[in-house]
């Protein structure tokens, strides 16, 4: 299992520092305005509490530092702050786009309100009362980080424009694949990179660049992205080998969950590819059907068989060697080169 980088880890409690000192004050406010408010800008907090990796402010702070930019910046932290609390909005939103019924080992936010509504015995149906708050919650989160990114300069304000459209626009088209039960490969590698490669890494990069060389765009983004692209892709297709074949214990899901949603995955893509008349009949049920606990089982054992699994980690091992060998031409600082090699390792070698 891979370990995560010790800048990492440190940058990560500094993130979560900064975000509760930013929703400390509105929780307090807005629940000594009206007691009803306590509960949706906790859950805000609750959910950047229980975990995740915080990989777009540390591409974001390495883009930064790699320009030019100090380690210690507040512009930077903010920045980061920022980032994941739009990934916060992206979850509590995915989650009801999704059904999903747990995250990071715990009850999803739209299901924790509709219980509270089912308990409390009130009017109108518990599902739509959750999905509601928790849309809005994802609404709230969305403010408070934009609100972030009020003072930055044109160029960093332009990349985050872009990052925010690009990660919407990733969902649609994993909505409509999903949908159509999409297996075609070059259909499943775009959901892949506008679904979370760009957004978790190549627009951090460049995010933090302009935050401190905007003078340097023409010069800073196209070395930023031949490392971000190939690095995005390949971290979104361990994302979905883990929604295949991750354990609950460890990814904190359903086991096989991305094969119970039917996910437009290039690893789908390819196993359909690949695949017999015999291996094709059992992936056929993939996304059109609830499938068992046995049927997801077969499915795993069919992409294992048709060599999907294997094909798709040689293609991980590609992308992130390419990421990497990119770096010896990149126009930063050694520092940076140094982690964001290590980040590479890490988040093509995880296991959540």
């Amino acid at each position: 299992m891979s370990v995560p980088p010790a800048s990492l880890v440190a940058l990560a409690s500094r993130v979560e520092n900064r975000i509760a000192e930013i929703l400390a004050p509105e929780e307090s406010r807005w629940s000594n305005f009206d007691e009803d408010l306590t509960s949706p800008v906790a859950e805000i907090r609750r959910l950047v509490a229980s975990g995740g990796k915080r990989l777009r402010p540390a591409f974001c702070h390495w883009g930064f530092v790699g320009a030019g930019g100090d380690p210690d910046s507040m512009i930077s932290l903010d920045a980061g702050a920022a980032l994941e609390l739009l990934h916060g909005f992206a979850l509590f939103h995915d989650d009801v786009m999704d059904g999903s019924t747990s995250r990071r080992g715990a009850p999803v936010t739209h299901e924790v309100f509709a219980d509270e509504h089912r308990r409390g015995g009130s009017s109108g149906e518990s599902r739509r009362y959750g999905d509601g708050i928790a849309i809005l919650v994802g609404d709230l989160a969305f403010v408070y980080s934009d609100r972030l990114m009020s003072d930055v300069s044109t160029e960093a304000r332009e990349i985050w424009h872009e990052l925010r459209i690009e990660l919407n626009i990733g969902q649609l088209l994993d909505l409509i694949g999903s949908a159509r039960n999409e297996r075609r490969r070059f259909k499943a590698e775009r959901i892949c990179r506008y679904k979370s490669g760009k957004y978790t890494i190549e627009r951090p990069l460049h995010l933090g660049a302009m935050l401190v060389a905007p003078q340097r765009r023409a010069e800073l983004l196209p070395a930023l992205s031949a490392y971000g692209l190939p690095l995005g892709d390949a971290f979104q297709m361990r994302d979905d080998v883990m929604g295949a074949f991750g354990e609950t214990a460890i990814t904190g899901k359903p086991v096989g969950d991305d094969l119970r949603e039917g996910k437009p995955t290039p690893l789908m893509a390819i196993a359909m590819e690949r695949a017999s008349a015999t291996q094709r009949e059992v992936l056929s049920l993939v996304g059109r059907e609830k499938l068992s606990d046995r049927q997801v089982a077969d499915a795993q054992q069919a992409i294992i068989d048709c060599g999907a699994l294997d094909e798709m980690e040689a293609v991980i091992v590609r992308l992130r060697d390419e990421a990497i060998a990119s770096l010896r031409l990149a126009p930063i600082v050694a520092s940076a080169t140094t982690e964001l090699e290590l980040l590479a390792a890490y988040v093509t070698d995880r296991t959540t």
